[in-house]
């Protein structure tokens, strides 16, 4: 039997290009652990545990520096996107956390598996954000998802926290569907299914007019909305803002929607430009739909989680903006956008946890 030989060198620089993404899945199972072993007392601490690892995330994404690192075959690939796009995931997961120290104490989440789960998802936003690869963007997009779904319907005593998890969970695995039979499609007809490939091959006639490529490019946008909430793929977003803790919200406002659209814009900056004007006009109506909606609907709201979700709605309009440019200064103002995007929106819920405390209809306008 002939042994099966691989590159150390190719592996450990594979393991170093996911350096964050290694230190935050330690410390979810390190805080899963703690939470064995630590008494009622002891488990304020687990939050803390979870602050202290996502610092070391951070320290440990700027040791990577910005220059180009190749991992796992060119799957993942760091480089100054992907250290941006990280140090802004990580500081929202480290400024979710020092909000959910107060607030666990008074909404019975001072639980490990709660930590564990924002860990986890951060840990797939990461894996997303790097991800050169469509099966490695599918990948990363499935390990945040998953413990979203089990963060909003944290709260199991109540029925809107319930009923926006059930949502979003089945509405994303419709998603998740279109996504991937949208790859299976694209594979079916380039042989691959690495990003810059695929880039390379649609200037080849036969690639461009070819329905099967045009209809799962078509369902890989699909998949995309459906996560970053364009109209009217967000039929889901009230629901689960409005049902899932307070703390929750504002990790879905502000992370989820930055990892998307950061796998979403290597995808655009390197495809869409060369499937023609028909692509763009797609995304140019989805942009004007998602601003208008958003926006009117949130004049209609009286519950503020419910208006905020509108108000994401709205934002993703507004940054798809920037996706359809189809050049670098809108990559770059994508990525501007993101950011205060998302310190913005962690404040915003931050003033509305203040306000709220304990009631259940604390969040109900006027």
């Amino acid at each position: 039997m002939t042994p099966i030989l691989f590159d150390k060198a190719a592996l450990i620089q594979g393991l170093y290009s996911i350096l964050p993404e290694l230190v935050v899945i330690a410390t979810a199972i390190a805080v899963l652990l703690a939470d064995l072993v630590l008494t009622e007392r002891g488990k304020k601490s687990l939050c803390h545990l979870g602050i202290a690892g996502t610092a070391v995330a951070i320290l440990a994404t700027l040791s990577l520096g910005p220059g180009r690192i190749d991992g796992f075959s060119g799957m993942i690939v760091h480089d100054g996107v992907g250290l941006f796009i990280t140090l802004a995931i990580l500081a929202t997961t480290l400024l979710t956390l020092l909000m959910a120290t107060g607030y666990s104490e008074w909404e019975g989440t001072q639980k490990g598996e709660f930590y564990a789960l924002l860990l986890f998802s951060t840990a797939g936003m990461l894996l997303m954000a790097k991800g050169t690869d469509l099966m490695t963007v599918f990948l990363g997009l499935e390990t945040m998802s998953i413990p979203i779904y089990c963060l909003v319907g944290f709260h199991r005593n109540r029925m809107t926290s319930l009923e926006g998890a059930l949502k979003y969970f089945l509405l994303g695995a419709f998603a998740s569907g279109f996504l991937l039979y949208g790859i299976a499609l694209m594979y079916s007809v380039t042989g691959t299914t690495k990003i810059p490939a695929i880039a390379g091959m649609i200037g080849d006639l036969r690639l461009f007019g070819n329905p099967v490529f045009t209809v799962g490019v078509g369902l890989l946008l699909v998949g995309f909305a459906f996560k970053v909430s364009l109209v009217p793929f967000h039929m889901w977003t009230p629901d689960a803002y409005q049902g899932a803790p307070t703390v929750v919200t504002a990790f879905m406002a502000a992370g989820v929607k930055a990892a998307a659209f950061a796998a979403l814009l290597r995808v655009t900056l390197l495809t869409f430009p060369a499937l023609g004007p028909a692509m763009t006009n797609i995304l140019w109506v989805l942009a004007f739909l998602t601003m208008t909606v958003g926006n009117l609907s949130a004049l209609l709201q009286d519950n503020v989680k419910r208006m905020l979700a509108y108000s994401s709605i709205a934002h993703a309009g507004y940054i798809l903006v920037g996706l359809v440019s189809g050049d670098v200064a809108g990559g770059q103002a994508v990525l501007f956008y993101l950011l205060v995007y998302a310190f913005m929106n962690l404040g915003a819920f931050g003033v509305v946890m203040l306000l709220a405390h304990r009631e259940d209809d604390g969040y109900d306008i006027g």
